[in-house]
């Protein structure tokens, strides 16, 4: 749950490994069915049948959504399924998902679905957590097990993210500033210069800026109960809701490709 961009394939990888995998697209778009169709998973009619069927849930869904996904998931969960929160919520978050469940462990991913490029990193932690990491993942993925605690796994995830996507945020913002003052080719070639792409991971974080917002808020909440101020990771949830605004966040990040010549443009909120 739920088979999308990142779901489906870490489905791929666990059924090329010798693993049943199972999932349901009901309710969900045409382009999920599509993923879930080339990783070649089995369809359920509904989540109650693909909790009932699984040894081990895996939840990967946006950050906003993972309390509801828990809650529906307890709802159908009479045989003590071991549910994995995959998600990428603040250790506070994480509690309250885990509240909901009887067998949880948490998770959070590193990297891109092994679909588009192998490596993934899959950081766990809680009791049972290497029951996750022992999973068939084919060497597709890297599962690495943080700790015994619930929060450890999310808490590494919400470091590594304000990294990876807060470095996104900050090239997309001076790509804007840079085209405002019309001298974007020069920016452009002095941060490519020092290796900092910015046509690739721009263009597709654009087309998961909507998910990133929320992902940025929980970076905030775990960066204010370290004590530290939640407002830096609160000013990257407005900059992803203003690229999730562009022509950009139309497309599907498995197809998307460099920042067309006229990034400024595109870059543009929609009218």
């Amino acid at each position: 749950m739920s088979a999308g961009y990142m779901g489906a394939g870490l489905g791929w990888a666990l059924r090329t490994g010798g693993a049943r995998v199972v999932t349901t697209v009901a309710g969900r778009s045409a382009r999920t069915a599509r993923l879930a169709a080339e990783a070649d998973l089995e369809l359920l009619p509904d989540l109650a049948e693909v909790v009932r069927a699984a040894d081990v849930v895996l939840s990967v869904t946006p950050p906003a959504e993972a309390l509801r996904a828990a809650a529906e998931i307890a709802a159908v969960d009479d045989t003590d399924t071991l549910v994995a929160d995959l998600n990428a919520i603040s250790p506070e978050t994480m509690a309250a998902v885990a509240s909901h469940l009887r067998r949880p462990v948490d998770g959070s991913i590193s990297g891109p679905p092994p679909t588009a490029k192998p490596g993934a990193r899959i950081f766990l932690s809680g009791p049972e957590a290497q029951v996750v990491a022992a999973l068939p993942w084919a060497g597709l993925v890297t599962p690495i097990v943080v700790g015994p605690e619930i929060g450890a796994a999310s808490a590494a995830k919400m470091c590594t993210a304000s990294i990876y996507k807060g470095m996104t945020a900050l090239v997309a913002q001076a790509m804007r500033t840079a085209g405002h003052h019309g001298v974007l080719d020069v920016v452009i070639a002095d941060l490519e210069r020092n290796g900092i792409d910015t046509h690739r991971d721009v263009a597709r974080a654009a087309t998961k800026a909507h998910r990133f917002v929320a992902e940025m808020r929980e970076i905030a909440r775990t960066q204010e109960g370290a004590g530290l101020t939640p407002a830096l990771f609160a000013a990257f949830a407005a900059v992803y809701a203003d690229l999730a605004a562009t022509p950009l966040a139309d497309g599907d990040p498995e197809t998307t490709g460099p920042l067309p010549p006229d990034a400024v443009v595109a870059l543009t909120k929609k009218p």
